[in-house]
């Protein structure tokens, strides 16, 4: 394995291949997923599970590892009879079994430690419309525990992600102040605002001077809004773009299914790094197959993308 750098060091020169959506290869390793903890869940009750879904992702040559810590809060644990003691240690152990998985591949492997946004706590779906009628102290106020918990355990980065509007980012920002770790920001929008109806420029802009944030981007959304969302970030900030769409497939709430074949395409996200994206992944329904096809498409597992 090459010596050991820092993230923000590597977006420098390389293009690093981020892993897929978590909870469709928990499902897929026949987890039951249906719980308001969703993937969370198996920090307490099957922890193997979540190192196997790790392992999978960089078998496909995924070199960044994304935590099961997206539905991870005191407050969701609080209500399973969770103490703050006991979902501290839990948070830790989420960075823990993705830094042991990374131990053995070839390649470094880093650990970005989620961050959901406040709508994943209610479990309601309110993520994807933001402006939850809280202010913006009122979000900081949440979000401070669970980062200082997760900082605790040393990921390489934090992931800030699927915040639906600027209040929520705004909040995340100050939440991690002073934590001594670098984070990414990335908004889940709808196609150039975010879920709140903000302009993505605006958006990216509160990142733009703030040296702790060493990426900025999209995840959770449509394959073909994000290509035009590298652009944006890319202008808005000067920083390197993360960027990780969801599979391109529909829910159906009545049948309680996913509809269509999906249009997350590796091969459209191979120009994605000369509009600026650094770290380039999938989030819902794409798995270890897709991420490997992407990382045959940048010409190989992470690293500067084959030319032509």
């Amino acid at each position: 394995m090459a010596p050991a750098r820092a993230l923000a060091e590597a977006l420098a020169t390389d293009v690093l291949v981020l892993d897929g959506g978590l909870s469709n290869q928990l499902e897929a390793q026949g987890c039951d997923l249906r719980d308001e903890l969703w993937s969370a869940r198996l920090l307490v009750d099957g922890p193997e599970q979540i190192a196997a879904a790790h392992t999978a992702y960089i078998r496909a040559g995924a070199r960044v590892l994304i935590t099961a810590g997206y539905q991870a809060t005191f407050e969701g644990f609080a209500r399973r009879g969770i103490g703050r003691a006991e979902t501290a240690r839990l948070l830790g152990r989420g960075v823990e079994l993705a830094r042991a998985a990374g131990e053995g591949a070839a390649e470094q492997v880093w650990v970005a430690a989620s961050v959901g946004p406040y709508g994943a706590m209610l479990a309601d779906g309110s993520e994807y419309r933001g402006r939850y009628g809280l202010t913006v102290a009122e979000l900081e106020r949440f979000h401070r525990p669970r980062v200082e918990a997760l900082a605790a355990a040393a990921p390489d980065v934090l992931a800030l992600e699927t915040v639906p509007d600027t209040d929520e980012a705004e909040a995340l920002l100050r939440a991690v102040e002073g934590c001594g770790v670098p984070v990414w920001l990335s908004y889940t929008i709808a196609g150039e605002r975010t879920r709140a109806g903000q302009g993505l420029a605006e958006a990216f802009a509160l990142a733009a001077g703030n040296d702790q944030v060493i990426a900025v981007g999209v995840n959770c959304c449509e394959p073909e809004d994000a290509g035009r969302a590298v652009e944006i970030a890319a202008r808005a900030t000067g920083k390197p773009v993360v960027v990780y769409p969801n599979s391109g497939e529909e829910w159906d709430a009545r049948a309680r299914a996913w509809r269509g074949s999906g249009s997350f395409d590796p091969a459209r996200m191979r120009g994605w790094p000369a509009a600026g994206a650094r770290l380039l992944g999938g989030c819902c329904r794409v798995g270890p197959d897709r991420i490997a096809a992407l990382a045959d498409a940048l010409g190989r597992q992470g690293g500067t993308p084959a030319q032509g």
